[in-house]
């Protein structure tokens, strides 16, 4: 994957009923019907990306675990069982991807790799500590006045709104649609909603997952993260002296998404070059 070559990989957009929720679904590739595609051409690995959040149905699917729930039942229902996956989580997705781990022993997972991973401790990280008495003691205070602001504005002035704290930011217009969704107020209610979740229930680290798939697992915590603080980075390299627990080095912020993206998606593809030969085994 050199970065010097620049190739133009098609993306495109479904939504799928998954657990009786509708479900986007971002695909890359020209791969579009992996279930039924028995070609030749059909790849042989999946690299399965989970961000910081958002079959038979499932009871509280905007909560913590109904989220892990929906993620299982995705990859058990819409991927062939022989596709060997890499798994990639980042913040909240990362817990998810270790309970992934725990509770689908079955899925052909060969590789998992946890970016500023929120694993543990999160109300007692410097932003958990700002967080949760707001998401967990005060969410329903905030539901009236973000319904109040939120609902009656239409769409072309929440688009300029949008556009502007782009332009602020520095970043390009397609990330326009995906703001767009989060100023509706059902939107906002269900974030603050799992972040409620997150904080009260993410506590303890998972050392026995941890452990049990250590050869799987590549770490890589920020230097500056308010989230996972570098302590936290301390703590698992004491406890697994033996894995592979990276910290930054190039300043990344807990957000990489909105600035370090090409770098990220560089980084994580030059350590996957590494592990593709399984694949063919």
């Amino acid at each position: 994957m050199d970065s010097d070559i620049k190739e133009e990989i098609p993306v495109h957009e479904e939504f799928i009923l998954c657990c009786g929720v509708e479900t986007q679904v971002l695909k890359c590739g020209p791969w579009t019907d992996l279930i039924n595609d028995q070609s030749a051409n059909r790849p042989k690995l999946l690299i399965f990306i989970i961000t910081d959040p958002n079959a038979q149905e499932i009871k509280d699917i905007y909560g913590l675990r109904g989220q892990v729930e929906h993620k299982l039942a995705f990859l058990r229902t819409h991927v062939p069982k022989e596709m060997k996956l890499v798994v990639i989580g980042h913040s909240i997705g990362c817990y998810i991807s270790l309970q992934i781990l725990k509770h689908g022993p079955e899925l052909p997972i060969i590789r998992c790799f946890l970016l500023f991973p929120t694993i543990e401790r999160m109300s007692e990280s410097p932003n958990g500590k700002i967080t949760t008495p707001l998401v967990c003691w005060f969410r329903y205070a905030l539901y009236i006045p973000v319904y109040l602001l939120l609902k009656p504005w239409p769409v072309n002035i929440k688009s300029l709104m949008v556009r502007m704290c782009l332009r602020m930011m520095n970043l390009q217009s397609p990330s326009e649609f995906s703001l767009l969704n989060m100023l509706e107020p059902s939107c906002l209610v269900n974030v603050a909603y799992l972040a409620s979740q997150e904080m009260m229930e993410v506590v303890k680290r998972d050392n026995e997952t941890i452990k049990e798939h250590l050869s799987k697992l590549t770490f890589y915590y920020g230097t500056k993260d308010a989230w996972c603080p570098k302590e936290y980075y301390e703590d698992m390299k004491r406890d697994f002296p033996e894995g592979d627990i990276r910290l930054c080095e190039k300043m990344m912020p807990h957000a990489f998404v909105l600035h370090f993206h090409r770098e990220m998606a560089a980084m994580v593809a030059a350590w996957l070059k590494d592990d593709l030969s399984k694949v063919q085994h």
